[in-house]
């Protein structure tokens, strides 16, 4: 047997858990080391999944060295300062999304890693659905024609009731909140998901984006202790693609009745797919060939998948790249910035060069 791919975690708060734990379910992968500048929370994250090495920075585990590959699960601002020198020393990346907070970040992230040859991928989860991949196979074996018109959105209520919890007490979810705390609101935390989806599905990329963002007043001075709750809470796009399409696509946190689902309807020369991921449960229909004409739709059985932490893993083992890579997060980190421009400028049309 190969010898085991020694994971280093940096960053250990909630969403490093779930990298942790999918780690662990796997065979030859070892977790050796965790990086947080809370001792507190590095030392309760370690002891919980028996790992044995803690470092108050990425230079000190870097320096120790004593790893193959890492999940970056820091917040959105620091996963460029983070992820630059584990790259320049060579470690392959499993990096959270968004990339970054800018384009000319994740670009250059993105010519690091290629420069430096190493596995490196973007953790946009919703690759794990298998609706989602089989949609995407579907469009590119040419099932719906040319796709002509899309509607995408991704709604969460965390910001109206409390069964994640308490988003004006806690930690975890007041960042995401403050641009300060290197939040780009509902629009990079999950408007990032959003336009992946829909752009891969589709098999084309943002060509134009026009945008509206709103932050909606949530607490008196709109401040909670050390929090400016100045991030966008709503998000609206006009979105043209690359091959011609256009859509709309939306994400908020104030859509009650709908705790973390996606939905995504695209259309196309020949018929129409309706991929969706509500409730924890992924659905896929469809209305092809002779249902067009009587607007027939049918559920249709899609293949499991593999994780991206799966794919990771794999891609290291085999010495090949794997998607989404951070090229692709580079991609999308280009349609995020257009929008913050169209926002900031009447809306008006921002395109893609």
């Amino acid at each position: 047997m190969s010898d085991p791919i020694r994971v280093l975690i940096v960053g250990t708060g909630g969403m490093a858990h779930a990298h942790a734990s999918a780690y662990q379910a796997m065979e030859g992968v070892e977790l050796v080391g965790g990086v947080d500048r809370n001792p507190e929370n590095l030392h309760e994250f370690n002891a919980q999944y028996g790992i044995t090495h803690g470092f108050d920075s990425v230079i000190e585990a870097i320096q120790w060295g004593e790893f193959d590959a890492v999940s970056n699960v820091t917040p959105d601002a620091v996963h460029f300062p983070t992820t630059m020198p584990l790259l320049a020393a060579g470690k392959h990346v499993l990096c959270e999304k968004p990339l970054a907070v800018t384009y000319a970040d994740a670009a250059q992230m993105a010519a690091a890693a290629q420069a430096a040859g190493v596995v490196n991928m973007v953790n946009l989860t919703y690759r794990n659905i298998p609706a989602i991949m089989e949609a995407q196979r579907l469009v590119a074996s040419g099932a719906i024609g040319e796709v002509r018109h899309f509607e995408a959105s991704y709604l969460q209520s965390w910001l109206t009731q409390p069964a994640w919890g308490k988003w004006d007490e806690e930690e975890q979810w007041l960042w995401r909140l403050s641009s300060k705390h290197g939040s780009l609101g509902v629009l990079g935390d999950v408007g990032v998901h959003i336009l992946d989806f829909t752009t891969f599905v589709a098999g084309a990329d943002s060509a134009a984006v026009s945008c509206r963002l709103r932050t909606f007043d949530k607490a008196p001075g709109g401040q909670i202790g050390a929090y400016v709750l100045d991030a966008n809470d709503s998000a609206t796009m006009q979105v043209q693609l690359t091959n011609g399409a256009i859509g709309v696509v939306h994400a908020s946190r104030y859509a009650s009745g709908h705790m973390n689902d996606l939905r995504l309807r695209v259309f196309g020369t020949e018929g129409g797919l309706d991929v969706r991921w509500e409730d924890n449960q992924s659905v896929l229909r469809a209305c092809l060939g002779d249902q067009i004409g009587t607007a027939a739709w049918e559920y249709l059985e899609v293949p499991p998948v593999q994780t991206n932490y799966v794919r990771f893993i794999e891609a290291i083992r085999a010495g090949q790249s794997v998607l989404p890579d951070f090229a692709r997060g580079a991609t999308l980190q280009r349609a995020l910035d257009a929008a913050v421009l169209s926002n900031g400028d009447g809306c008006r049309d921002i395109v893609l060069g």
